[in-house]
């Protein structure tokens, strides 16, 4: 292994990945020598994004994809193959929030939220598996949340599909682990990012995209006898 660069020549695929943490995890697996796929939904921010990478010196594909529709999916893993090679690694970090009570939901609200956040994940694990078991080996992250293990008024929705997310990592981890294929969550606290509004907060104690990146980086550098499941992030100090 090379270790200035661990994943030097390897295919990595990350969703949601035009800012935020989806932006830092592409940004430090480019800087460990992987090859890129970035996807996300507004394709001029995505190719901002690419464009920001590239001047590092990354190898890059940006290819706009909602991964809520499942038709786009089958596209979105072709086309990074066509452009980058074989997916080794998959980053479900795309996700969507929606904060409110049960009662004021509607069923649009919870498609969106589960189809974006646990289906997409089904599908896209679906989607690189095969290749995967094919070569006996590959990695695939999913962002979960804190969300998934803690229960809050509002969150019904959105923990209902992280607590989902987790269910699925873990049964997920264990079908392909025979393969030498690794499945891991990463469940953070709140990161300071503009997904959801920290008012009154002190965005500076939070969590921040690079923290996360940290983690996916230690996922796919573990030796290869072992894979880190779960990995549960919080803050040094309550924000």
């Amino acid at each position: 292994m090379n270790t200035q660069r661990p994943l030097y020549g390897k295919v990595a695929l990350i969703t949601g990945a035009s800012r935020g943490i989806g932006l830092a995890i592409a940004r430090g697996l480019a800087g460990m020598g992987a090859r890129v796929g970035v996807c996300a939904r507004d394709a001029k921010k995505l190719e901002l994004a690419a464009n920001e990478l590239r001047r590092d010196g990354a190898s890059v594909a940006a290819i706009p994809a909602d991964v809520s529709r499942a038709s786009e999916i089958a596209m979105l893993v072709q086309k990074t193959e066509q452009l980058l090679g074989p997916v080794e690694i998959l980053v479900n970090n795309a996700g969507i929030g929606y904060f409110a009570p049960i009662q004021e939901a509607s069923e649009a609200n919870w498609d969106a939220v589960l189809d974006t956040n646990l289906k997409a994940v089904f599908l896209l694990s679906k989607a690189v598996a095969p290749g995967m078991i094919g070569r006996r080996g590959g990695h695939i992250v999913n962002i979960a949340s804190l969300a998934g293990k803690n229960s809050f008024a509002g969150g019904g929705i959105y923990c209902a599909s992280k607590w989902g997310l987790l269910g699925l990592t873990g049964c997920l981890a264990e079908d392909l682990r025979p393969f030498g294929i690794r499945v891991s969550a990463i469940c953070p606290g709140s990161v300071a990012t503009d997904f959801s509004p920290h008012t009154g907060r002190d965005t500076s104690k939070m969590l921040q995209p690079a923290d996360v990146a940290h983690a996916v980086e230690a996922i796919l550098t573990q030796a290869p006898q072992s894979f880190i499941s779960e990995v549960v992030l919080r803050p040094t100090q309550k924000p």
